[in-house]
């Protein structure tokens, strides 16, 4: 082991989750203030047409006479920029502690508890920036850094192992294969069950505004019924609709990788053990997570099960999941129960 390295490493997971919850704070802020500063910036852009008509095109810093843009937006914040510009460096300074662990312990950066958390972690927050090139879901970044945060926390305190060598058992190149497939899947899994639990909130609030706006007045009158916006702090998120969409996308993208992660290991326990399948409590759970999962996708594909029905399996699942990786290895014994 490499102790320089070492130290490295774990200065590297301390400014991570700094890092991480300086950005969870952006986000935060751009879900309570970001509308305002919108808001403030249509209003100008209204009032600059119709000011100016034609010259709407222009409207923006060049309608200062000094250049600039004016006080009032100078004074506002992006903090969903800031939050994002954040949340990448963070992201950098994760890699870093995942290599100089790596380098530490001169094989990959898996090999127990600590590592594989760390691990999860980073490919939850690799997942959420890719679906952030790809499409607008800022809105998650606050609560996926509260659970990367809390991840993170949990895997220093309490999980921290110093780097060494691998157990006999894992001395295979299928911990390059099996290993990672296993980690992608479940920080994908993990970004997929905030966007869940944000379906739900969301879905709850609609529910509730639909109701208020269905209910009869008091002065008699029939009410129209209908959708009705939902106000507060939810209203910043977008449609229920849309939540439950992006989180079966999700899914969907995870679920073939646990799949391959299942087959891969049956593979290496066959080079290992000497057979493909023992029902050890690891394998078990794993296949018991797949089944969840691939109800959860068949309801929604043949069923048409969709909202509070999907979204109360695909919680199911991810349930089977963390037991599964903690539960298996802390409470019980089996072949795969390395710490």
């Amino acid at each position: 082991m490499d102790a320089h390295l070492a130290n490295l490493s774990n200065q590297f997971m301390l400014g991570t989750v700094l890092l991480y919850v300086v950005a969870m704070v952006g986000y935060a802020a751009d879900l309570a203030f970001g509308d305002r500063r919108r808001t403030a910036v249509i209003t100008r852009a209204k009032v600059l047409v119709g000011a100016g008509g034609p010259e709407m095109a222009d409207a923006g810093p060049k309608a200062e006479p000094d250049g600039g843009a004016p006080d009032e937006e100078r004074r506002e914040v992006d903090w969903g920029r800031f939050a994002v510009l954040i949340n990448v460096v963070g992201w950098g300074a994760h890699l870093g502690e995942l290599v100089t662990r790596g380098m530490a312990a001169q094989r990959l950066p898996w090999g127990n508890m600590y590592e594989f958390v760390s691990a999860i972690c980073f490919a939850a927050v690799t997942a959420y920036l890719i679906l952030l090139v790809r499409q607008n879901v800022r809105f998650l970044g606050a609560f996926l850094m509260v659970a990367v945060v809390i991840g993170l926390g949990v895997a220093t305190i309490w999980l921290y192992d110093d780097p060494g060598p691998l157990r006999p058992a894992l001395h295979s190149y299928w911990i390059g294969i099996h290993v990672t497939a296993a980690i992608i899947a479940t920080g994908t899994f993990s970004v997929a069950a905030v966007t869940t639990l944000l379906y739900l909130a969301v879905a709850h609030r609609e529910a509730q505004a639909m109701a208020a706006a269905s209910r009869t007045p008091a002065n008699g009158s029939t009410a129209v019924t209908g959708s009705a916006p939902v106000t507060g702090f939810l209203s910043r998120f977008p449609s229920a609709e849309r939540l439950d969409r992006l989180s079966n996308r999700i899914t969907m993208f995870g679920f073939p990788i646990w799949t391959f992660a299942i087959i891969a290991g049956a593979i290496w326990a066959d080079s290992a053990w000497g057979r493909y399948w023992g029902w050890d409590p690891k394998e078990t759970w794993s296949f018991i997570t797949w089944v969840v999962y691939a109800g959860y996708l068949h309801a929604r594909a043949t069923a048409g099960w969709k909202g509070h029905k999907a979204a109360v399996i695909a919680l199911i699942a991810f349930a089977c999941l963390l037991f599964n990786f903690f539960g298996i290895n802390y409470l019980v014994s089996g072949m795969h129960s390395y710490k």
